[in-house]
């Protein structure tokens, strides 16, 4: 195994120590920071509330209310006294008559008017308030010529105002102006807000990045958080140094691989690793998923894309890391444009390029990008001088596991019975998200049972349930359980007396998922090959409850649809792409994963091939059917032992399961399901 680049002493240099020693570890549990999906995030790094939200906004809309409500008492007109309205006839006419009328003025049929010494209206009402200020309204029926000449006898001083209403001119402005003004201010406001407060506006923002931005002050992962995958970590400690001594490279005119590219499947801590590289380079991260470059308007994702490498060019030494870049970087060959979205994709992998082009050798930036399908990128993407370092990212075996465990354990409290290397042995085939989540399963189901530390029992049942599925409350009728405990016990049978099948380490006919039933069998130890009796011995134990159903039964039922797919997919690859039929040859003639007959790389065959593909998948399954047929009619007994075992406790271990059905167990290794 290649030796941890965490202790290269190429990334030893002045201050590593000291940097790690200044980025403590939180004290909430959380053992990589910030996690990949923004867990762990100093607050200074958080996304900002919306401007709405923010408490400076609402002091501003306060202040607003206050200073209105004041305009409001301060400019309303002051009148001394109150105006009152006295009916025309008869108080207004036998006033006139009086003469206590000093003045009126007319506004349409509308009069108002003042006394020449205060009256109270109506006289009757002891309580009503003396007034000089009255209003009255002059029927339209009267006599306007009589009451002129009253009103002349008398001497009362006649004014008129005209019926429409003087404004003056900030008023005329701002009705004039003023919905103009608010939709334009409006407009202002809303763009500011959408691009960010940036001058140019929303229609700037849709142009710019939305690559998150790590500082490196703020980044607590390096190698040492990363575990199993230690040949990954070896091929990217030569960017860390890059990254970190730049001059070192260009003292000989070495010109450093600004692009690299991360394969491998889902989980195996591809983000991870970026991120680690990240900290242990101590260079800015910006972080963005390749479907966040393409919109619907055809050109806004290159121009994301210049700013960008602008923005990682400015914070150098940095590290653009792009996930799922086959989003955007699907090879082109072949495909068939019918709309904008193809070409907004191409144009933006085409700025990519050209980006990775333009680099100088004296800029301290590195593209890492992430992808689950490497075999579908352009070609163009892959060529030399652009994403031409590629690193594998396997899933770890069990020493990489049992590390992998160390470092998802580290905050939680262990009994002394936990054993890791168990743990490790157990989980065959699991990648570090998996591990990542049996340790977090086996704490939250720890402190449901109210355990002071997480004990091994806690791993086991966090284990099955991962691996098996939660069990279903269903209570299953006395014939459907006993079919079950004779499908799971045929399972388990052939297993056990198949050479080269996996050992059998649990059987259960409780229902668990979308199973009634379960019968888990894991390798001794990791498989990276199988060979031709191997795949045979998996196709036989998939058979294995069927069979059981039609020796026992007489008949079958739809329990084994799981099963017959299960089997079908493996004889079909070895007749078709594993060249294991002497009748097809060494010949690949089904499309690889991914692929089909539009898509590029797939083989074209003819029906004739097809037809002998089908025969040879049908003989391989009938044989084994046979094979099954015979091994459990003469192990009757054995069968009937094992599935009465099953009824009475439900579950069996591998050591009671090998006992019931009278096979010695194999030697192997202790595991957590066993």
């Amino acid at each position: 195994m290649p030796e941890d680049p965490a202790h290269d002493p190429a990334l030893s240099s002045a201050g590593s120590g000291e940097a790690r020693k200044q980025m403590p570890r939180d004290e909430r549990g959380w053992q990589v920071m910030p996690a990949p999906d923004g867990r762990g995030m100093p607050e200074q790094a958080r996304k900002r509330p919306p401007p709405h939200r923010r408490p400076g906004f609402l002091w501003f809309v306060l202040i607003l209310i206050a200073v209105n409500w004041l305009s409001v008492l301060l400019f309303r007109p002051s009148t001394g006294q109150q105006r009152v309205t006295v009916s025309f006839n008869p108080f207004f006419l036998q006033a006139v008559q009086s003469g206590e009328v000093k003045s009126i003025s007319s506004t349409g049929n509308t009069v108002e008017g003042t006394f020449k010494f205060k009256l109270r209206y109506p006289p009757s009402d002891k309580h009503a308030t003396p007034t000089t200020l009255f209003r009255t309204e002059i029927p339209t029926f009267w006599n306007d010529a009589q009451l002129s000449a009253l009103l002349s006898q008398k001497g009362v001083q006649i004014t008129a105002k005209s019926t429409a209403k003087k404004t003056s001119l900030l008023v005329e402005l701002l009705l004039g102006f003023g919905p103009t003004l608010l939709i334009v201010g409006l407009f202002v406001l809303v763009a500011r807000r959408a691009a960010g407060g940036g001058a140019m506006g929303a229609l700037g923002g849709f142009g710019r990045s939305r690559a998150r931005r790590v500082d490196p002050d703020t980044i607590r992962v390096t190698f040492d958080d990363v575990a199993g995958i230690d040949e990954a970590k070896a091929e990217l400690s030569e960017i860390v140094d890059f990254l970190r001594n730049p001059e070192r490279y260009q003292r000989l005119g070495g010109r450093m691989p600004h692009g690299a590219l991360l394969s491998g499947a889902p989980g195996t801590g591809k983000t991870l690793l970026a991120r680690a590289v990240a900290g242990e380079a101590r260079a800015a991260f910006f972080s963005i998923s390749a479907a966040e470059f393409i919109e619907a308007i055809v050109g806004v994702g290159a121009s994301r894309v210049r700013d960008l490498f602008a923005k990682a060019k400015e914070a150098a030494p940095a590290i653009i890391f792009i996930d799922e870049l086959d989003a955007i970087g699907r090879s082109r060959q072949g495909s068939i444009s019918l709309g904008g979205a193809n070409d907004e994709r191409e144009q933006t992998l085409d700025q990519i390029l050209t980006e990775i082009d333009g680099f100088d050798s004296s800029e301290a930036v590195v593209v890492l990008a992430a992808t689950n399908r490497p075999d579908i990128l352009d070609p163009a993407l892959l060529r030399a001088g652009r994403f031409d370092r590629r690193v594998a990212v396997q899933p770890p075996d069990r020493l990489g596991r049992r590390q992998i465990l160390e470092v998802h354990t580290r905050s939680i409290p262990l009994a002394p019975s936990v054993d890791l290397n168990v743990l490790a042995s157990s989980a065959p085939g699991m990648v570090g998200a998996d591990l990542a989540n049996l340790a977090n399963e086996a704490a939250l189901l720890g402190a449901r049972r109210g355990h002071e530390r997480v004990e091994m029992d806690d791993f086991t049942d966090s284990l099955e349930k991962i691996m098996l599925g939660s069990p279903r409350g269903i209570v299953l009728s006395p014939v459907d359980r006993e079919r079950t405990a004779y499908h799971e016990s045929g399972h388990a049978l052939v297993g056990m007396l198949t050479p080269g099948a996996d050992p059998v380490r649990k059987v259960s006919i409780i229902p668990r998922g979308m199973a009634l039933g379960v019968t888990l069998s894991t390798p001794d130890t990791d498989r990276v090959s199988y060979s031709r009796e191997d795949l045979e011995a998996k196709i036989r134990v998939a058979l294995g409850g069927r069979v059981a159903e039609e020796v026992v039964f007489g008949t079958v039922t739809s329990g084994a649809e799981a099963d017959i797919q299960q089997l079908t997919a493996i004889a079909r690859h070895m007749v078709g792409r594993w060249g294991m039929s002497d009748a097809v040859g060494p010949v690949a003639v089904l499309p690889a994963d991914q692929q089909g007959p539009l898509l590029p790389g797939a083989s074209e065959t003819s029906e004739a091939t097809q037809r002998l593909v089908d025969e040879e998948v049908r003989r391989l399954v009938e044989s084994a059917h046979q094979d099954v047929t015979r091994l459990l009619t003469e192990r009757r007994d054995q069968l009937d032992s094992l599935a009465q075992a099953l009824l009475k406790a439900e579950t069996l271990d591998a050591l009671d399961a090998y006992a019931a059905a009278g096979v010695p167990a194999r030697e192997e290794e202790p595991s957590a399901v066993s």
